[in-house]
């Protein structure tokens, strides 16, 4: 299976029934990471990272193979290089007739997410290996 067929099986769920805990099992062995928005305020990252970051009316989110980048106060010069080194998908609040939205330069397949029928997400799945490239 690649992140293409794995999007297909996600696409047109509806809000709440995004993703199971088997998918997600299955993500994480394929080594895909699904992201999705929950709520009005929060992206979820599931399967090869499995974690969630608020982005209330949008945010650019850092993460690199280990999980979302915790963003710290100091601004230090080590912080700005790790930062730096991460990879980025923007979390984008209404756009395109849906409520959220996902931009990333990361190679990357997408799905729908509807609620009550009406587009509410267009999320995203990509290949953990591809942050190596």
């Amino acid at each position: 299976m690649d992140i293409h067929e794995f999007a297909k099986l996600l696409d047109g769920r509806e809000y709440g029934h995004e993703i199971s805990i088997t998918e997600s099992r299955k993500a994480e062995e394929l080594g895909f990471v699904v992201v999705y928005s929950y709520s009005d305020d929060n992206a979820e990252f599931r399967g090869a990272i499995d974690d969630e970051v608020g982005c209330c009316d949008g945010r650019i989110i850092h993460f690199d193979k280990n999980g979302i980048f915790e963003d710290c106060d100091s601004d230090c010069k080590y912080a700005l290089a790790a930062k730096g080194l991460c990879k980025i998908i923007e979390a984008v609040w209404s756009e395109g007739g849906y409520s959220w939205t996902y931009k990333t330069d990361i190679p990357h397949a997408e799905f729908d997410i509807l609620e009550d029928g009406r587009k509410y997400c267009k999320g995203i799945v990509f290949d953990i290996r591809s942050l190596n490239a």
